[in-house]
């Protein structure tokens, strides 16, 4: 019976994923796969002190598809230094899904929230479907703040998998609906239409106002909000790629931060750089560089908090490598990478976890994906 309802949820999952995921389509022009160097940025050096053995808060940053190869391409376009080469403490997370050696987002969020191994195209449920707690509901449950931020739609798999419980990640107006089970205090990314233009006719907006929350649109007016509970639907569907989104993901990252401190309790954030991701898929390194810098500067922005704070640890890892991705050649005086790929879809090599803060200590080594969260919980008190 299980195994007939994994073909089933697989078969609707090929089927009505192809208008959401049209980021997948290959790049055939053999420049995209070369970045020549642009502006550069200031990195920071932060220095890692703490309170107490164990944090307060918990910013969680995963970078969708950001294998050792997409971070090397971020260093060397950026002079040989990111915001993340302030992590001294790094393990590796193997990335297997319970029904494929390659994992998909869906699993692999999934096992980062939840420390539950489930099959490709899972929300927040295990191998038999049934729904399990993930780390955003275990601190929500204890009183602490929690958030979501992304760069895709807010129903896409990864942070879906952090809030919501179905048994395909196709279903993503099931998904915007049950945002409304819970009582997250901010969330922003995409999805607007999810939320308003649903086959069973409701505005779930109007039902998130009623609730406390407020809806805005417009990143400029996100910026500019002050307290109480936030839902910020930035897009229909994805946000643009970085260069277009005029800093949405570092502005998102950083009101979350800002209006998630104000718990006395604490808080719980998950931040995705959904987008790293989609250039693995198309075999652009142009597109992995641009958000992999995008991504490292909400790293900034946590890495200033948690500097200051002293109570509050930043875990940043992947789902899953995408691309197959490899450096070939480059220049990092001049900025220049040239990327090789073996695939258009994902990989099941491990990838990098760097941990800066109170409980760092315990993200060194090989770990599974699933003990990630386990980790966090423990810290945390969940």
């Amino acid at each position: 019976m299980k195994n007939l309802l994994l073909i089933v949820v697989s078969f609707l999952l090929a089927n009505s994923l192809l208008a959401q995921e049209n980021y997948k389509t290959l790049s055939k022009e053999d420049s995209l796969k070369i970045y020549i160097g642009q502006q550069t940025y200031e990195v920071k050096t932060y220095v890692e002190k703490h309170k107490a053995q164990k944090p307060k808060n918990i910013i969680f940053m995963i970078g969708d598809g950001m294998g050792v190869s997409q971070v090397q391409a971020g260093l060397s376009a950026n002079d040989g230094q990111l915001f993340l080469t302030n992590f001294k403490h790094v393990g590796f997370s193997q990335t297997s899904s319970a029904s494929n050696y390659v994992t998909d987002s869906a699993a692999g969020g999934t096992a980062l929230s939840s420390g539950y191994k489930t099959y490709n195209g899972a929300i927040g449920v295990d191998t038999d479907t049934i729904a399990q707690p993930t780390i955003l509901e275990k601190a929500e449950d204890k009183g602490l703040g929690t958030g979501l931020v992304s760069s895709s739609a807010i129903t896409h798999a990864t942070p879906a998998s952090f809030i919501a419980h179905q048994p395909s990640r196709s279903m993503y107006e099931a998904i915007a609906a049950d945002f409304l089970k819970t009582d997250i205090d901010v969330f922003i990314g995409g999805g607007y239409k999810h939320f308003t233009d649903r086959k069973d006719g409701r505005n779930l907006t109007t039902d998130l106002e009623k609730k406390g929350y407020t809806v805005l649109q417009d990143i400029n007016q996100i910026e500019k909000f002050k307290s109480g509970k936030l839902a910020g639907l930035t897009a229909p569907e994805h946000n643009g790629r970085a260069p277009e989104r005029n800093g949405m993901l570092p502005k998102a990252t950083s009101k979350a931060i800002e209006l998630l401190s104000k718990s006395k309790e604490g808080f719980f954030l998950m931040v995705e750089g959904s987008q790293i991701d989609w250039g693995g898929h198309q075999n652009n390194t142009i597109y992995v560089v641009e958000e992999v810098l995008d991504f490292d500067q909400c790293i900034a922005h946590a890495l200033e908090f948690a500097a200051k704070d002293k109570e509050t640890l930043i875990v940043v890892t992947a789902d899953h490598e995408t691309g197959g991705m490899g450096i070939n050649n480059g220049n990092t005086a001049k900025q220049t990478v040239k990327g090789g790929y073996t695939t258009g879809g994902h990989t099941g090599v491990m990838v990098p976890v760097f941990a800066f803060g109170p409980g760092a200590e315990e993200f060194t080594g090989i770990m599974q994906n699933t003990d990630i969260p386990k980790k966090m919980m423990k810290l945390l008190g969940l």
